[in-house]
């Protein structure tokens, strides 16, 4: 690790150009990084975070956060098919919460419905498979992971027999397509034509 002062080129950190750089720590939180170094000192006295902090606060900007930020959005986010609420700290329901103030659609809409917060063991199910399908109906829940595991594992079985008997019927269908082609090319008389409408019928 560099000492405090430290000197070095460009294109040993990975950069182009021919610029110097010092070794630095920030004079806010002491976080030590290099620099760009200008005249002999360091450019910047103090790291991204420190820099964009003392700005905001020379600019006497107060962050708004919620419904009071300009970029809100109705606070629902979407993440790998499930839906994410926004939870006030007082709200009933914010213990719940992830730290980032967010709870899991599903998750809260059952807590609703039984008037308690979930225990993190608890699962809630989807029983029609869709993630973001929240309806009280399409909900269950669970008691630990060994019983979804079950269910899931259920649902895998009925959906590998639909696969086997719809591949039954693609191996029907591509041998009713080879002799269909046969007797286009083969010329049939009238009773062979007559026995095959016997046979369909």
């Amino acid at each position: 690790m560099p000492n405090l002062g430290d000197i070095t080129h460009c294109k040993k950190l990975g950069h182009k150009g021919r610029n110097y750089y010092i070794w630095h720590a920030c004079i806010d939180c002491g976080k030590e990084q290099w620099v760009l170094r200008a005249h002999g000192l360091p450019l910047f006295n103090r790291c991204r975070n420190c820099a964009a902090q003392e700005s905001s606060k020379r600019r006497n900007i107060i962050i708004k956060k919620g419904p009071a930020n300009k970029g809100w959005k109705g606070g629902k986010y979407y993440n790998m098919g499930y839906i994410f609420v926004h939870s006030l700290v007082d709200d009933f329901f914010s213990p719940m919460a992830y730290s980032n103030g967010y709870i899991l659609e599903h998750r809260l809409v059952m807590a609703k419905h039984l008037n308690r917060c979930l225990l993190s063991w608890e699962i809630v199910h989807h029983k029609n498979g869709i993630k973001d399908d929240n309806r009280i109906e399409n909900l269950e829940l669970i008691r630990g992971r060994g019983r979804h595991n079950t269910q899931m594992q259920r649902q895998i079985t009925q959906l590998e027999k639909q696969v086997a008997i719809l591949q039954k019927r693609v191996t029907l269908l591509e041998a009713d397509n080879i002799a269909l082609r046969e007797a286009v090319t083969v010329p049939l008389t009238r009773k062979d034509l007559y026995g095959r409408v016997k046979l369909i019928e």
